[in-house]
C-alpha cells in the first residue's frame, strides 16, 4: 500500500524530505518522476485510492479537488504528527494568527518552545521533543484535521475570509470551531464571546474585545506598548504565558519587533506618509488600517482576489470616512461596482505602480496613502509580501 501527498507545496515537500517513500500528485505534473529522497511525482490520474493508505493534502489543497472526493485516508498534517506532538497551543482566527503566534514564542522560548504550522514552518521540521509547539493553525488545516487536538486553542475574532474555498461564512466558522468538539477536560479554550455556548469538554473562557481579556486573565494593558489591532495579539499572547507559566512578561513582550508588511509606515522623498499593509488580505484586516487613520484624509489602494467575499458592509464602512479609493487587480470592476453604489471617490488603476503614481499627484503631507487592499495577491504577484515590495519600490521611484 502507498503513501500519497496531495499538493507540492511548502508542507508536502518537508514530509517528503523527511521520511520518504510518498507518491505525489500535483496538477503541474505532466509525467512520473522521482526524487532523491525515494519519492515518486505523479499526475493527478494516476492516484489509485485502492492502493493508497494515507493521503495528507497541502493546507490549502481545494476541497473539492478529485483527488479529496476520491481519498479514502485523507488526514492532515497534524493528524500524522499527532502521536508524536507535545504539548501544543493552537492560534487562530481571520487575523493576528502570526503576530500572536510569533508573540507567543517571544515570551515561551524561555520554557523551549518552538512555533511553526501556518507561520511558515511546517511541523515535519519541528522537534518532536520540544516542550511545546506553538501552532498558527489556518482553517484549511482545521477543515482537514478530525484527530489532532491542542492543550491550549486561543480563537482571535473570526470575520468573512476564504469564502469561496470554504463554500460559506457559516462553513468558514464550524472549521475554525472544529477541534473544540475533540478538546478534553484539562484543555483550554480562549474564544470571541460570541462562541460561549460552542459544544466541547473543555475551560472556555470567552472575551468581549482585549480590554474583557486583560481583565480576565489579570493583565494590565497599560503596561503594553502595541496598540490597537495589535493590541489584542499581545493580550492574547499574554493569555497564554498565564494559563502556561502563570507569569506575565511585559518587558519581553514589548521588545517584540513586528514583522513587515502589517502597517509598515514610510515616508517618501517629499516627506508624505505611506503605509504597507499588504498583509491585510480580508475587509476586517482592512477596516483596523481604516480605524487607525481615520482621523486623516486616506488614499486607499484596495482589491485583488476578493475570494467570494461580500464586500457591501466594507464599503458602507468607508463612507463615513475621508477616503477615496484606488482599484487594482482581477476584482478592480467589481471594486468600482462598489463604490458606484455606496458613493465612494474612484479612480479604476488595476496595476500597483498606477495608482502610486495617481496617489502622489494628491497626496498631501498630513494625509496618508494606504496599501491595504481586503483582497489576496495571487492574481497578480507571488505572494502578499511580494505585493508590498513592489509598492515600497514604487514610491521609492517617485
Amino acid at each position: 500500500m502507498k503513501k500519497s501527498l496531495f499538493g507540492y507545496g511548502k508542507t508536502t515537500k518537508a514530509l517528503a524530505k523527511k521520511f520518504g517513500g510518498f507518491d505525489i500528485y500535483d496538477d503541474c505534473f505532466s509525467e512520473i518522476s522521482q526524487d532523491e529522497f525515494g519519492n515518486t511525482f505523479l499526475p493527478v490520474s494516476e492516484f489509485d485510492e485502492e492502493l493508497s493508505k494515507l493521503e495528507i493534502p497541502s493546507p490549502g489543497f481545494p476541497r473539492e479537488h478529485t483527488l479529496i472526493l476520491r481519498a479514502k485516508n485523507l488526514q492532515s498534517e497534524y493528524d500524522f504528527f499527532y502521536d508524536v506532538m507535545p504539548r501544543s497551543v493552537w492560534i487562530s482566527g481571520t487575523n493576528g494568527k502570526t503576530t500572536t503566534t510569533q508573540m507567543s514564542q517571544q515570551l515561551l522560548a524561555k520554557i523551549g518552545s518552538q512555533m511553526g504550522a501556518n507561520v511558515g514552518i511546517p511541523l515535519a521540521e519541528l522537534d518532536s521533543y520540544a516542550k511545546l509547539w506553538i501552532l498558527e493553525t489556518s482553517s484549511f488545516t482545521l477543515h482537514y484535521t478530525h484527530i489532532a487536538k491542542p492543550e491550549i486553542y486561543a480563537l482571535l475574532p473570526i470575520t468573512p475570509d476564504h469564502i469561496s474555498w470554504h463554500g460559506s461564512f457559516e462553513a468558514y466558522v464550524r472549521d475554525k470551531l472544529s477541534v473544540l468538539e475533540r478538546m478534553c477536560e484539562n484543555d483550554v479554550a480562549i474564544l470571541p464571546e460570541l462562541y460561549a455556548k460552542t459544544n466541547s469538554k473543555a475551560h472556555i473562557i470567552t472575551y468581549k474585545n482585549e480590554e474583557d481579556l486583560a481583565q480576565k486573565f489579570g493583565i494590565d494593558s497599560r503596561r503594553i506598548h502595541f496598540k490597537t489591532p495589535f493590541l489584542l495579539d499581545a493580550v492574547m499572547a499574554l493569555s497564554i504565558e498565564k494559563i502556561l507559566l502563570d507569569t506575565a512578561s511585559y518587558e519581553l513582550l514589548n521588545d517584540f519587533v513586528m514583522e513587515k508588511n502589517k502597517l509598515e509606515e514610510f515616508y517618501d522623498r517629499y516627506n508624505r506618509l505611506w503605509v504597507n499593509d499588504t498583509k491585510a488580505t480580508n475587509e476586517d484586516a482592512l477596516m483596523q488600517a481604516l480605524n487607525r487613520y481615520k482621523d486623516k484624509k486616506i488614499h486607499l489602494i484596495i482589491g485583488g482576489d476578493d475570494k467570494g467575499v461580500d464586500l457591501n458592509e466594507l464599503f458602507k464602512f468607508m463612507r463615513r470616512l475621508n477616503l477615496q479609493i484606488y482599484v487594482i487587480g482581477i476584482s478592480s470592476d467589481k471594486m468600482m461596482a462598489y463604490a458606484l453604489k455606496h458613493g465612494i471617490k474612484a479612480v479604476k488603476c488595476e496595476i500597483l505602480s498606477k495608482a502610486v503614481n495617481e496617489i502622489s499627484k494628491e497626496l498631501k503631507k498630513e494625509e496618508v496613502a494606504l496599501l491595504s487592499p481586503a483582497c489576496a495577491s495571487l492574481d497578480q504577484f507571488n505572494s502578499y509580501a511580494h505585493r508590498g515590495e513592489v509598492f515600497k519600490e514604487c514610491v521609492k521611484a517617485l
